[in-house]
């Protein structure tokens, strides 16, 4: 009488890429990390469509971050970054963030990081070098070229009920330092991702649901480069069947997990 095999004990899968870190950490192998609003969830940050409520709830995303919109109705738009500024200036990195930053101090250099999110928080848990593929909410850059008359710290100063600041030379505006529908991604921050992915021998993505391109094909770049692949998510993700192992759970409670020494 054959018996067919028994399932992984619970933890197994945990306790694999545990190993897998370790293997990484001890023969000086890189390892990256891709990042996407699942990330932040735990923290309380609102979704990039989960922003448009309340005042917000007629728009569709792409009423709004667009650069066509912004010249269209520069305070509108000026104003809907605004609140979702205000949503996440009180919001703390938690326990999945911190993990990132203490694994990063421990191994300087050992770990890439790339996220999605525009929310600071890896950041603000003190993750050097993040590759933040979408900018960074919290800052603005100018819309046009800036010319020699465009100062930054003047167009805010001159112009504090201006929504948004201008060059008061030239009106050149200040806009959010992010990326919208119809950008292309921040060059050097795509090459470096894309290096990372090439040459990693582990990543983990965490919090994505792998929708949104050219972020989500990182992964299938690791996997065709022989890096194993390993999806950290509550719910399936497109990036599901490429991985070697799917852990069903949240960056807050997997990460620090996966990550300790």
């Amino acid at each position: 009488m054959t018996h067919s095999p028994l399932p992984d004990p619970p933890g197994a899968d945990l306790g694999r890429v545990r190993d897998w870190v370790r293997e990484a950490v001890q023969l000086s192998r890189p390892i990256a990390v891709l990042t996407g609003a699942g990330m932040s969830a735990e923290s309380g940050v609102p979704t990039f469509r989960d922003a448009l409520t309340g005042l917000w709830a007629q728009f569709r995303p792409e009423e709004l971050a667009t650069e066509a919109a912004f010249r269209d109705r520069p305070q509108q738009v000026w104003d809907w970054y605004a609140s979702r500024r205000a949503a996440v200036a009180g919001v703390e990195p938690n326990a999945g963030h911190r993990a990132l930053a203490t694994f990063q101090a421990r191994e300087p250099g050992r770990l890439t990081l790339i996220t999605q999110n525009v929310d600071g928080l890896h950041q603000a848990a003190g993750s050097p070098g993040v590759l933040a593929l979408h900018g960074n909410l919290a800052e603005d850059r100018w819309l046009d070229s800036p010319r020699a008359c465009c100062d930054a710290s003047v167009a805010a100063g001159t112009l504090t009920d201006a929504c948004p600041p201008a060059c008061p030379a030239c009106g050149n505006l200040r806009r959010p330092a992010v990326v919208w529908f119809g950008e292309f991604l921040p060059e050097q921050a795509l090459r470096d991702a894309e290096t990372a992915a090439r040459t990693c021998a582990l990543m983990l993505v965490v919090g994505t649901s792998g929708a949104v391109y050219p972020a989500a094909g990182l992964a299938f770049t690791a996997h065709q480069a022989g890096a194993r692949v390993v999806v950290v998510n509550p719910e399936p993700s497109e990036l599901d069947p490429v991985a070697d192992v799917v852990l069903r759970g949240t960056a807050a409670t997997l990460l620090p997990a996966l990550l300790a020494p």
